[in-house]
């Protein structure tokens, strides 16, 4: 018997009410069972390997040690046919209803927001457009990359990740630019600018 549970890939446990009073008060040929299953074996056996099978009258009766693991109720034969398909689908680790993947640690403090890239150069352009758009609406592109004597072509690149982030935004079109509220709020936080 301790041959075959660690070799076997699935152990079903038909628990009638005979199988559960004698589990629970560890006597004859079950209580051995109770015994392996318990002992230091338990612990190398894959949580999903036993699968215990209700199969009682009005009752639904589980052994003690196995309270922790789901079973699968044949006891009703109305329900015979869905019993079944629980058991095949339990067996084939294909079940019906896959569990959804585990949401966000609400514990975990959230990392603050970091521009990704350069961040040199995406700090330098950002309190660069802030500077010239001043109290203005925008600030005219040419400038900035003028200021910085840097390629256009970095210029917008810096300036397409900026705007990813929500710190910047295109005003009208390419030649000009503004930085948003995210963005001031960045500077601020971050102590870039005085």
């Amino acid at each position: 018997m301790e041959k075959h549970l660690a070799e076997a890939d699935k152990i079903i446990m038909i628990c009638t009410e005979k199988y559960v009073n004698k589990a629970n008060k560890g006597e004859g040929g079950v209580g051995y069972e109770k015994m392996i299953i318990t002992s230091n074996l338990l612990q190398h056996i894959d949580e999903s390997k036993i699968i215990p099978i209700i199969k009682q009258n009005n009752s639904c009766l589980i052994p003690t040690f196995l309270k922790t693991k789901i079973y699968i109720d044949f006891s009703k034969t109305d329900d015979f046919e869905f019993s079944y398909d629980d058991l095949v689908r339990t067996i084939h680790n294909s079940p019906l209803f896959k569990k959804p993947p585990v949401g966000n640690n609400p514990f975990q403090p959230v990392e603050k927001e970091k521009l990704d890239g350069d961040i040199e150069l995406l700090n330098t352009v950002l309190i660069t457009i802030a500077e010239f758009q001043g109290i203005k609406a925008f600030a005219y592109s040419e400038s900035v990359i003028r200021r910085l004597e840097i390629s256009p072509l970095l210029y917008k690149v810096a300036v397409l990740k900026l705007s990813k982030l929500g710190h910047a935004d295109w005003w009208g079109n390419t030649s000009m630019v503004k930085i948003t509220e995210k963005g001031l709020m960045y500077i601020y936080e971050n102590g870039l600018m005085k």
